[in-house]
């Protein structure tokens, strides 16, 4: 079943056997809005949805149920809609990134070592290239040394 927020940005697919025949407490993991959704009165939120808020509010449809749910606190990751951002940029990531990126530079680094007199027919500076990597290479060990 397909669920909409009633702010009206966001619509989620929900498992209907998640949902109770009494209902339920929903909460938007897009725009945190909390509101109680029952499945068999479907004609009540599409009447709420009709004007929708930039507040957060709960919508209820009777007072009784509003009275007895809005004193149950809602725990961080109870919800029954999770919002998952797309873009998560970790420091870790950068890292890997760095770690996996020096990799493929050595992997390439030893093949085009590996394979030098073959290649020079194609590349015929590649021996002085290399000379002059592995030169580099020495002075930034050196120097690193240097710096303890």
């Amino acid at each position: 079943m397909i669920i909409t927020c009633p702010c009206g940005e966001k619509k989620f697919e929900v498992d209907a056997n998640l949902i109770p025949d009494k209902g339920r407490l929903l909460k938007c993991g897009s725009c945190d809005q909390t509101w109680f959704f029952n499945k068999n009165i479907s004609e009540q939120i599409e009447h709420l949805i009709e004007k929708p808020t930039k507040q957060k509010k709960i919508l209820y449809k009777d007072e009784d149920i509003s009275k007895s749910v809005s004193n149950a606190p809602i725990k961080p990751g109870s919800e029954l809609i999770k919002y998952k951002p797309k873009y998560n940029f970790t420091l870790i990531k950068f890292l890997s990134y760095i770690f996996v990126s020096i990799i493929t530079f050595i992997a390439i680094i030893i093949i085009l070592d590996t394979f030098k007199d073959p290649l020079s027919n194609i590349f015929p500076n590649l021996e002085l290239i290399l000379y002059n990597l592995f030169e580099t290479l020495r002075d930034l060990i050196l120097f690193a040394k240097d710096l303890n």
